[in-house]
């Protein structure tokens, strides 16, 4: 019997190409392909149980963060892996922290996707050596070799999600509605992203929060 994935990507090449790549495999089938995470979750909810949900976390309205964080807590016994051409060293703790169980950058999903998922699917995590090796730095507290990798690394998780979404046009009441919070708890959030990255004003904070997204970073 063949594996069940699930696939979540904003983009219909990469959709397509992955499908080709899982389908070709004799162990695993792709059951159902998403363009955003709404759609995969509204499927979860209509029934459609995979083995295993692959997801990119640049996607339109909720993030592949948020996607991560509900499946971990709606549905554990689904695993997920991240594809993502966002550099692991920036994005993947973050991640694992919202309950990925692997993450592999796209530009090696050729060689490493199929050996990520059997991976996940025999009871393991994948994490590619450059990234193990940071996570354990950090677990040691060796803060000799460890230097902040990205700007983004500075920010919790609210951080992160409150900056993508002003990168994306929204104001401060479309976000808070969005996330469920009240106006004042993100414009906190806005303030702690202004002193955190040294912009005197909203207006610095817009610019910056939209080069970021344009780049693919958020």
């Amino acid at each position: 019997m063949k594996h069940r994935i699930m696939l979540v990507d904003d983009h219909a090449i990469v959709l397509h190409g992955l499908a080709q790549l899982i389908d070709s495999a004799q162990d695993m089938e792709v059951v159902f392909q998403a363009e955003n995470a709404d759609i995969a979750i509204a499927a979860l909810q209509q029934g459609i149980v995979p083995d295993l949900v692959v997801t990119d976390i640049s996607l339109p309205g909720m993030s592949g963060i948020e996607l991560i964080r509900h499946i971990a807590k709606r549905h554990p016994g689904i695993p997920v892996l991240v594809i993502s051409m966002h550099d692991e060293m920036i994005h993947g703790e973050r991640s694992f922290r919202a309950g990925a169980r692997g993450y592999i950058m796209k530009q090696e999903a050729t060689d490493k996707l199929l050996l990520a998922i059997r991976k996940i699917l025999a009871g393991e995590n994948y994490v590619s050596t450059r990234l193990q090796s940071l996570i354990l730095e950090k677990i040691r507290g060796d803060k000799t070799t460890i230097s902040p990798t990205s700007i983004m690394g500075k920010l919790t998780d609210r951080e992160y999600e409150v900056l993508r979404l002003i990168g994306m046009g929204m104001a401060c009441g479309e976000i808070a509605a969005k996330l469920n919070r009240h106006v004042k708890t993100i414009e906190t959030h806005r303030s702690h992203l202004k002193e955190k990255f040294g912009l005197r004003n909203s207006s610095e904070l817009y610019r910056f929060a939209a080069t970021w997204t344009d780049h693919g970073a958020l």
